[in-house]
């Protein structure tokens, strides 16, 4: 029997036990809902913001709408904004995360004030209070208010906002500040040459950040409401990229040969001087990369300096007149026109240091198409017109300027016969395809050739640096002579027993010439043998008529050439082509000295000796020269 009570029992104890959870369940439900009702009613008796209530950052907590658009006027103006810039790398892109994302630097790159940007307490800060009080908490129903005062109290809501209007020409006028700070130039690496070491200042990119995308992004900053140090990062930047230099690239400039500053004659422009330096490679490259972009480093080189620098070039160009000559021009009017072209051709020619003048090359050749006509020239001894004829006298004007500019001579033909209008050994012979005259600038500063053409008169002038103050005198040492001889041609064509001269003559002459430099005070530094011309001379050629035969006893007058008014006796020589119409003056600085003593044929005398037999720098050959 004692199972079966049990059995009977058992249920009876498991009914008793079921309702008490339920009742526990429902006697917190009511009073947890009672609390909230409480919450609900102390929420909805508030005339002030909720606890840990801001409006964009200032507290607001336990304030009217009044006290807090007072605290509003006194702390919205004084929030900052600070602006972060996106690194920019070497490449000229902005500098990623692995995401892909800009990086910015962990300082600002500015910082401002709502004030500064037109935000001032002059806003209805009172509108924008009780806005933001009635939309967060009068405006809801009575169980949303305790909901909102319980989230507001457990600081999971509470940060209002309201919208920032700027005045309009401040803001615009902070902006474009802004701008002009932010924006920046490219910075291309460049680097300087100094007495032992390499200054590298390495590229630093550039950016371009407009004053409307700055303005679009900070609207959008005080519309939404934040507050405190506002980080504001100018994605909109645009990156400039800069040139970047290897250090295999600078030792490529400036390890060859030092250049000078020299003169760009196009552009009219000075070209830097550069410098010569060897340094380790590998170091430098090591050096550069662990500097910061726009930051300098300093590279050790061994350096060789240029002797001319562009500050010192732009002060001294083309200052001084080094050498000048000037000769009398003669002949027929086509002559003195192809002289003038010549002239023309190498006006305000520029040589920079170590250039090599070719007078054939700069004039170029000479013909009728390029204006040159037809002029006595010689061609295989004899006189003959010939396109050009007479541009001799400009290139021989020119090497007589480039002797006295002390310059290095490179190509000179002395002319088959002596000219007559300049002294003998300072004649220049050129001719297209055949004698070339030459000159280098070995000076260490560019020189310009400046001719001009007046009254018949050519003047030559080289201008250039003279930084010491040499000056340079030619003088000429005469010393042979080879008369010419008189050769009688028959000319059954002429009258009987009458003459006529065909070919005038011309006595051979050979000088030599010395290069005599003076120092600023007018002190002999220098006396240099410069060349020796060697003019050959050319006969007399007479033509006659036949020989009349004169009966015995008697006499017979000869008759006289209609073509001739002068005495048979006396024929007329030809003009020579080089003889001006009317005698040059002589040109100043030479000194023409006698052999032993001697009287010269232009009867000027000096105290040189004779001297032994130079090296000749003519033409051995009979060739055409102009």
């Amino acid at each position: 029997m004692e199972p079966n009570t049990n059995e009977a029992t058992a249920p009876k104890r498991l009914k008793s036990g079921g309702k008490k959870p339920l009742i526990v369940i429902g006697i917190l439900a009511a009073v947890l809902l009672a609390a909230y009702a409480a919450l609900c009613a102390y929420a909805d008796s508030l005339d002030v913001f909720y606890p840990n209530t801001t409006i964009n950052g200032v507290d607001a907590a336990g304030l009217t709408a009044e006290q807090a658009a007072e605290r509003l006027r006194q702390e919205i103006p004084e929030e900052t904004v600070a602006f972060y810039l996106p690194l920019a790398d070497e490449t000229g892109d902005g500098v990623s995360a692995p995401e892909g994302e800009l990086l910015y630097g962990e300082t600002p790159d500015a910082v401002c004030t709502y004030r500064e940007l037109g935000v001032t307490d002059d806003l209805d800060y009172e509108k924008d209070a009780g806005l933001v009080l009635a939309l967060s908490q009068e405006q809801k129903n009575f169980f949303a208010k305790g909901w909102e005062y319980l989230m507001c109290l457990l600081g999971v809501r509470g940060a209002r906002g309201i919208h920032l209007e700027p005045e309009e020409a401040a803001f615009q006028a902070k902006l474009e500040a802004l701008s002009e700070q932010f924006s920046r130039e490219a910075q291309d690496a460049s680097y300087e040459v100094t007495e032992d070491a390499i200054e590298v200042t390495t590229a630093r990119n550039g950016l371009s950040v407009s004053a409307a995308d700055l303005a679009e992004s900070v609207r959008i900053t005080l519309s939404n409401g934040y507050h405190g140090e506002v980080r504001e990062y100018v994605d909109s930047a645009r990156i400039l990229p800069a040139k970047t230099l290897t250090a295999r690239e600078i030792y490529d400039e400036c390890s060859g040969t030092v250049q000078n500053a020299s003169y760009d004659a196009e552009t009219e422009a000075i070209v830097p001087e550069r410098a010569g330096a060897d340094f380790d490679v590998d170091e430098a490259q090591q050096l550069l990369d662990a500097a910061e972009p726009g930051g300098t480093v300093t590279v050790p080189a061994q350096v060789e300096l240029p002797a001319v620098t562009a500050e010192e070039l732009e002060q001294v160009l083309f200052r001084d007149v080094l050498g000048e000559a000037r000769t009398h021009v003669g002949g027929t009017s086509a002559r003195r026109s192809n002289v003038k072209l010549s002239a023309a051709a190498i006006n305000g020619y520029v040589m920079n240091t170590g250039d090599v003048f070719s007078y054939n090359g700069v004039v170029g050749q000479r013909t009728a198409a390029n204006g040159y006509q037809a002029a006595p020239a010689y061609v295989q001894g004899e006189t003959v017109d010939e396109i050009g004829g007479g541009i001799c006298q400009t290139s021989s004007t020119l090497y007589l300027a480039c002797l006295r500019s002390n310059l290095a001579i490179t190509e000179r033909y002395a002319h088959r016969y002596v000219p007559a209008y300049i002294t003998a050994g300072m004649d220049a012979t050129v001719s297209w395809g055949g004698p070339d005259y030459k000159f280098t600038n070995d000076t260490l500063y560019p020189i310009k050739i400046v001719t001009k053409y007046e009254n018949n008169y050519l003047t030559v002038q080289v201008l250039g640096t003279n930084v010491d103050g040499t000056s340079v005198k030619m003088t000429n040492e005469w010393l042979s002579t080879t008369p010419y001889e008189t050769v009688y041609e028959d000319d059954p064509t002429l009258a009987p027993g009458t003459e006529q001269v065909k070919t005038s003559p011309y006595t051979g002459y050979k000088y030599r010439t010395y290069r005599n430099v003076y120092d600023a005070d007018g002190k002999l530094i220098s006396s240099t043998y410069e060349a020796t011309s060697d003019y050959k001379a050319r006969n007399k050629v007479i033509l006659r008529g036949p020989v009349i035969d004169v009966p015995a006893g008697g006499e017979t007058e000869l008759p006289v050439d209609p073509g001739d008014p002068t005495d048979p006796a006396e024929p007329t020589e030809p003009t020579d082509p080089d003889l001006p119409a009317e005698p040059g003056e002589p040109d100043e600085g030479w000194t023409i000295q006698g052999a032993g003593g001697e009287q010269t044929p232009t009867d000027q005398t000096g105290a040189g000796a004779a001297g032994e037999d130079l090296p000749a720098d003519v033409r051995p050959e009979d060739a055409p020269f102009l």
